[in-house]
């Protein structure tokens, strides 16, 4: 009897103590995941304001590298113990979709026209699946601007980037400030987003067609942008692969080596931030246009975008979606912008974000970003990216460094989407 009593004064001390393992006050408390520590403030300020209005609810944001952000989301999707809410990125959602990872969100608002009535196209198409529906509530936007050092333009007394450029002027510039200051002109390295995806657009090429069945790299116009632009490489005024295995072009321009590269403006408030002694060196313009393109006027530039999700058989699915219904109205939309972390997808809460670099002495010309959203591309992407991104990554890289030639590295290219696309469509 001694034993079974203190086995069961035992029991009772042990769940005593795992019940004040969690929360006991009586509210429902919410985990938000995501992978961006810079814009932790403003998600959980987005946070505080749904709490603000549900006392009952709390939510925690929590941060964690990008690596490690998918090695544990793709491990709790297997254990059924995902996070309440999330951030989903274009190039996943549609294997998280697919396999009836993510909860329905089409039917969130009881307005049938809200989606189409508050976002873009794109914005739309970064939150949906390969059947169409809304696996997601659009957060945020994004596009690829020109970075330029102001000083090193002075310098060769070349004239500062604006919307009248294209290619010519591109490359006529980076000579001239090679030739005066011995610093690179344009730094082309073997990005996609950040790079060549941009030219091939411009000249009325493509990475993959309209349904996303096949690749564009046997396209005219996309072997002359992409010829054009690995050629950059081979200029005096440019580094080549090498250098960029070992330098990023970011890291090259604000030390102050080269004097252009491409960025994308989720990047741009943390460089006012973190390079202080650089601002009123450099400002953004709008990307330079295809002189010659075979369809368009020769203007594009990648945009993106994240999305807020939840599992589809998570425990708080019907608050969650309440949060998750906050998060995709005007009110959350304008605290994340107004905090700096993103551009709202929400149409006409540009300004928002646009507002928060009147912090600084230098004004930078952060509206050339909205402007481009007229002519904005959505971010290239299939249900088989997965598969072949790094393939078509390691093949640029080869012919960039020289061991492929250009034709059959694009060929080779092609294959590779072409394959790993029929491959999924089974």
């Amino acid at each position: 009897m001694k034993k079974a009593s203190r086995m069961i004064a035992l029991l009772l001390t042990l769940a005593l103590l795992l019940s004040g393992c969690g929360p006991s006050d009586g509210k429902t408390h919410l985990t938000f995941q995501i992978w961006d520590v810079a814009q932790r403030d403003g998600m959980q300020a987005v946070c505080d304001a749904y709490t603000a209005h549900h006392p009952e609810v709390v939510i925690d944001v929590q941060v964690t590298s990008w690596g490690e952000y998918w090695t544990k989301l793709e491990a709790s999707a297997e254990s059924n113990t995902m996070p309440d809410i999330f951030w989903m990125h274009t190039n996943e959602i549609l294997k998280y979709s697919d396999f009836g990872m993510l909860a329905d969100l089409t039917d969130l608002y009881d307005d049938p026209a809200y989606y189409t009535d508050h976002y873009s196209e794109i914005s739309l198409s970064n939150a949906q699946g390969s059947d169409g529906r809304m696996y997601g509530i659009p957060k945020d936007k994004d596009n690829v601007c020109l970075v330029y050092n102001r000083e090193m333009f002075d310098a060769a007394g070349v004239s500062y980037p604006d919307e009248s450029w294209t290619w010519d002027d591109l490359t006529e510039a980076s000579q001239e400030i090679y030739d005066a200051t011995g610093k690179y002109g344009y730094m082309a390295y073997a990005d996609d987003q950040l790079g060549y995806w941009n030219f091939v657009y411009q000249k009325g090429g493509y990475i993959l067609n309209e349904d996303k069945t096949a690749a564009g790299f046997d396209q005219p116009a996309t072997i002359d942008a992409m010829k054009f632009y690995i050629g950059l490489q081979s200029t005096d005024w440019c580094p080549d692969q090498n250098y960029f295995a070992e330098t990023s072009p970011g890291t090259a321009f604000f030390s102050e080596q080269g004097a252009m590269f491409l960025e994308g403006s989720w990047n741009l408030l943390a460089e006012m931030q973190n390079y202080p002694d650089m601002i009123g060196k450099w400002d953004i313009a709008v990307l330079p246009a295809c002189p010659d393109p075979a369809q368009g006027d020769g203007r594009a530039s990648i945009s993106n975008g994240l999305c807020y999700a939840t599992a589809a058989r998570g425990k708080n699915l019907e608050i969650v979606k309440d949060v998750l219904k906050f998060f995709g109205e005007e009110e959350a939309q304008r605290i994340q912008g107004e905090s700096g972390a993103a551009i709202p997808a929400y149409e006409g809460l540009e300004d928002t974000w646009v507002g928060v670099f009147d912090q600084f002495d230098f004004k930078l010309n952060v509206p050339a970003v909205i402007d481009q959203f007229d002519y904005a591309v959505q971010s290239v992407n299939n249900a088989a990216r997965p598969s072949w991104k790094n393939r078509v990554t390691e093949i640029l890289n080869s012919i960039c460094v020289g061991t492929t030639d250009i034709d059959s590295g694009l060929a080779a290219m092609q294959e590779c989407i072409d394959t790993a696309t029929a491959e999924s469509l089974k």
